[in-house]
């Protein structure tokens, strides 16, 4: 681990994601970089207009100033920090970031939403997580020493997830945390029996060149069964793969990587498939 994106709005939230970084950055020499995204008006910046040009500078230079002042933190004394600002709030852009800068991962705050602000506006997580190429930690309370004892990897074991299984892997070996494999059955979506669920974990288990234990649980839904499982079995974080499904697909087809981002109390790191 080399360079750690987070992203900030000047939250509590974002406090609890720099400090998790802050935390990984020591233990791995990793740089943060640091990205603030204003929400100014397009219009603004494209307009000729001398007003216009002077009220754009004058907000980035305001933001400039809180984000130095963010940045004032004595836990970040012996981390090397690069802050960023973005011009527009698109989230898709922490992928250039992450590529221009070569960044292993994103860590960010998150207080979850459920219900109807979770259908019409989403979580800035929940859309981070959606576009992000790199793999998502995603924290909701402060963590000032961060550490995973018992990582649980929840996976339809289908061949296609096996990148994402394998970066996952990684990322339990690099915090030295035990991963614990789980498989969700449920009555209503891709029953398995257990004759052919074993059948097919074991065909990703040999696919993977492993030898590790997959757990089946049983549950209502597999967002259920994932946060349930994870709570009996004392996790210290979730990780789990996702489609990032985008537009309509997205709204009517959902993403359990972001409904288990949103709802879990425990942090969640997400891996994209493929």
């Amino acid at each position: 681990m080399k360079k750690i994106i987070v992203p900030v709005d000047f939250s509590k939230q974002s406090e609890y994601a720099l400090k998790t970084a802050a935390s990984l950055s020591l233990k791995h020499d990793a740089e943060i970089l640091v990205v603030h995204m204003l929400e100014l008006n397009r219009s603004l910046t494209a307009s000729p207009e001398m007003i216009n040009q002077e009220y754009t500078v004058f907000l980035i230079k305001t933001a400039e100033k809180q984000l130095n002042e963010f940045l004032n933190r004595p836990y970040l004394k012996d981390v090397k920090v690069t802050p960023i600002i973005k011009h527009y709030k698109v989230f898709s852009e922490l992928n250039e970031i992450a590529e221009k800068h070569g960044a292993d991962m994103v860590v960010m705050g998150s207080h979850g939403s459920e219900g109807l602000k979770e259908i019409f506006v989403g979580s800035n997580a929940e859309k981070v997580v959606r576009h992000s190429h790199v793999p998502v930690l995603v924290v909701k309370n402060e963590h000032t020493d961060f550490k995973i004892d018992r990582l649980v990897f929840a996976s339809d074991f289908k061949l296609k997830g096996l990148k994402a299984f394998e970066k996952a892997k990684a990322f339990a070996e690099l915090v030295s945390a035990e991963l614990d494999l789980v498989y969700i059955n449920t009555p209503y979506s891709d029953f398995l029996s257990t004759e052919d669920a074993y059948a097919r974990i074991n065909t990703f288990l040999a696919k993977a060149n492993i030898a590790d234990q997959v757990e089946i649980y049983n549950d209502y839904s597999v967002e259920m069964g994932i946060l349930n499982y994870s709570k009996t079995n004392a996790a210290d974080a979730i990780a789990i793969s996702t489609h990032g499904r985008k537009g309509l697909a997205h709204f009517f087809s959902g993403s359990i990587g972001e409904d288990i981002t949103n709802r879990a109390k425990i942090p969640v790191v997400t891996f994209k498939i493929g």
